[in-house]
């Protein structure tokens, strides 16, 4: 009971604020503020520190080269190609190591992205705006997400000797172009933190519920999953707040953008770049049948995107012309019926 006190008092704070200035809340916007002071009060109480929360210098968490943990299983799309399982145990485990890094740095500079389009968002927020709040206890999230990330990148490299790729040249040189979205067109913008955090959450679920890997990993993936269940939420939310707002033609451009950007992040987190791929030894023939040539790999990248399909559908931006945009990219499908549906239901 304690800790929703302070909230309460939050909340009754701002409306008699509002009221006193003369202003009406309309209900549905008190609705969306009254679930994000619940996700703000969610971050307060249950939190994560990089350099806390894992136990680094535990011997169990150590990386060695010769641990059979690291051999992916078949959550990922590599771990189940024929190629993959053919080849010796011991380059089972170095791709697998790299993979795993090359997952975390191009998540730590996704975060990176997150963070700076957030945050050109809020310079222009206006006062009592629980957005503002929600917001920067997500981009704290965030930050230690990259810390995280990074510090696991670095003990792979430490046993390895390789510095992994990371995300590829190309979306480098664009990222400043996606962070201004942020502010000239936000609706856009959490479109593209759905794109790059649903497939890594469809990613990390996969592969714990598979058995999950090393520790070192899974404590990583288990803080992630925790976290960006909250994330993914307020992206939600934000959208189905502020779309219904858009003037028609702000929203017929975001419905044509919609399922372009969930294709092109998605293959950003989830493709690895050609070095990450000449790194790894992946021949280009495997590689177009892993992402996404193979009928069993456009069913992984289709199911990804069951959630956002009926988000999508929920705010009116799939009609029959956008539809043949989503068939075109690849990811279009039947909704899920509800968040977080198992995606073997919708087909």
């Amino acid at each position: 009971m304690t800790a929703v006190q302070p909230e309460k008092k939050h909340r009754e704070h701002g409306q008699s604020q509002q009221a006193q200035a003369g202003q009406h809340v309309p209900q549905g916007r008190q609705d969306y503020y009254d679930t994000l002071r619940t996700l703000s009060q969610a971050s307060v109480d249950q939190h994560f520190d990089a350099f806390k929360d894992i136990a680094w210098d535990d011997p169990a968490m150590a990386v060695f080269l010769d641990d059979d943990r690291f051999i992916l299983n078949d959550a990922d799309e590599i771990g189940r190609h024929p190629w993959y399982k053919a080849l010796p145990r011991q380059r089972q485990i170095e791709i697998g190591m790299y993979r795993y890094a090359q997952i975390a740095k191009v998540g730590r500079q996704f975060e990176q992205v997150l963070v700076a389009g957030v945050m050109q968002r809020l310079i222009w927020m206006e006062d009592n705006n629980p957005e503002f709040r929600y917001a920067t206890h997500e981009v704290t999230e965030e930050t230690h997400h990259t810390q995280m990330f990074q510090e696991a990148v670095n003990r792979f490299a430490e046993v390895t000797g390789v510095q992994v790729a990371g995300a590829s040249t190309p979306f480098k040189l664009i990222v400043p172009l996606i962070t201004s979205a942020g502010a000239w067109f936000p609706e856009a913008f959490f479109v593209g933190i759905l794109a790059g955090e649903e497939p890594i959450d469809h990613l990390q679920k996969s592969v714990m519920r598979a058995g999950g890997s090393h520790p070192l990993i899974d404590r990583i993936m288990q803080i992630h999953i925790a976290e960006e269940a909250r994330h993914i939420g307020f992206a939600h939310q934000y959208l189905e707040h502020h779309v219904p707002r858009l003037d028609p033609v702000r929203k017929h451009i975001l419905a044509v953008l919609y399922p372009i950007i969930m294709r092109g992040l998605c293959d950003v987190i989830m493709v690895p770049s050609k070095q990450a791929r000449r790194d790894m030894g992946i021949p280009d023939q495997v590689a177009k049948e892993i992402w996404w040539d193979s009928p069993d790999s456009r069913k992984t990248l289709r199911d990804m995107f069951t959630d956002v399909r009926m988000l999508a559908d929920d705010l009116g931006l799939r009609n029959p012309v956008t539809k043949l945009i989503w068939k075109a990219v690849g990811i279009d499908g039947k909704p899920a019926r509800f968040r977080g549906e198992p995606a073997s239901a919708t087909h």
